[in-house]
């Protein structure tokens, strides 16, 4: 089957928005993405590949084999094919927090993206609110790279990303993950507790670590607070 029988493709998105095409994983057969990443190469653009399943991993990595520049990133869980990819890179720092080593790898989506798309990047792992001190001492390594968005990656109770926003000046973005225990813990607990935040953020959805880091480029590239003339 032809590509253009189950893919339509928007050439102007980066031109238009900023943001890079991310082609999702997830729902699509091995074939249909095998095919959409071959035609994007061919036509010499790039692309962020977002959550392949083991089956499609499998395929991309032969893709690379044959010569598409495919390249894995963030323990798999997306593949980059090089070439032109969103707009210009947006000037200032995001900053990555997990609360626990279990969210790092949710976390290591966003920083992927980001950093292919050229953003610089500041990470603290492992700074929840088990240990306050260790946010502490986190928080004060990265204010010195003055970030102008903080991601922060939480799942349990959530409650790292009110903590952050408390404390910060700049945009916070609370990430819920798909952590915890029994009840609740599949990240359902961490998103409603971040919804019901008493300090200012934004929520996205359950490990949605992409659409973090694409509101991220955005904000970045707008003017005002946290764009060009944000402060951490």
């Amino acid at each position: 089957m032809a590509v253009g029988a189950y893919a339509r493709f928007d050439r102007d998105r980066a031109a238009r928005t900023g943001a890079p095409e991310v082609v999702l994983g997830e729902g699509k057969t091995v074939a249909h993405l095998e095919g959409i990443v071959a035609r994007l190469a061919r036509r010499g653009l790039g692309a962020i590949v977002s959550r392949p399943t083991r089956p499609q991993a499998t395929a991309l990595g032969r893709l690379a084999k044959q010569g598409i520049p495919l390249r894995e990133l963030a323990g798999g869980r997306l593949f980059l094919l090089d070439g032109p990819i969103g707009g210009p890179a947006p000037g200032g720092t995001v900053a990555v927090l997990t609360a626990g080593t279990a969210d790092v790898p949710v976390a290591e989506e966003a920083i992927a993206l980001l950093e292919a798309v050229g953003v610089e990047v500041a990470v603290a792992h492992d700074v929840g609110v088990a240990g306050l001190h260790r946010l502490s001492r986190g928080l004060e390594r990265i204010r010195k790279r003055r970030p102008r968005l903080y991601l922060v990656f939480a799942g349990r109770e959530g409650a790292l990303p009110t903590v952050v926003a408390g404390l910060v000046r700049a945009p916070v973005v609370g990430v819920p993950t798909s952590v915890g225990y029994g009840r609740g813990g599949r990240g359902e607990a961490a998103l409603l507790a971040m919804l019901q935040s008493c300090a200012p953020i934004a929520v996205v959805n359950i490990d949605a670590a992409v659409p973090a880091a694409l509101f991220a480029l955005q904000l970045l590239a707008a003017p005002g607070p946290g764009g060009r003339s944000g402060r951490s």
